[in-house]
């Protein structure tokens, strides 16, 4: 379980469009802000933050929010895919990672590897 993940991003305003469009489909909507930076709060416990970079950063980041089920993960995708994001990998199962694992991969403005993903089995056509 994630309580807070926090981000340095180059550009505040840019990755601020970028989560608010891709996390919404998960339910996340940014409630907070803090002096430059700005919180996402979702339909659970926790919260994802961005600031403005202190430094050059040299590692991709990665971070997976977890999606209600897969349409949530499809519309994440979408989302992603209307504003031009880079895919990594489109929505589809990951047997690899475990029997239920459905996840979607995108690329945030600063280039960290962005996920969707649901744990329940498929009860639904996706």
């Amino acid at each position: 379980m994630i309580d807070h993940v926090s981000l340095q991003v180059t550009d505040v305003p840019t990755s601020r469009e970028f989560y608010e469009a891709v996390l919404a489909p998960l339910g996340f909507s940014t409630q907070a802000t803090d002096g430059p930076a700005v919180g996402f709060f979702g339909p659970g416990p926790g919260s994802f933050w961005i600031s403005p970079a202190q430094g050059d950063a040299d590692r991709e980041l990665h971070v997976a929010f977890r999606a209600a089920d897969r349409r949530a993960v499809h519309d994440f995708h979408q989302a992603a895919v209307s504003i031009g994001a880079e895919v990594l990998h489109a929505p589809r199962a990951f047997p690899e990672y475990h029997e239920h694992y459905y996840g979607a991969f995108v690329r945030d403005p600063d280039g960290q590897n962005i996920e969707a993903v649901c744990h329940a089995p498929n009860r639904e056509t996706a």
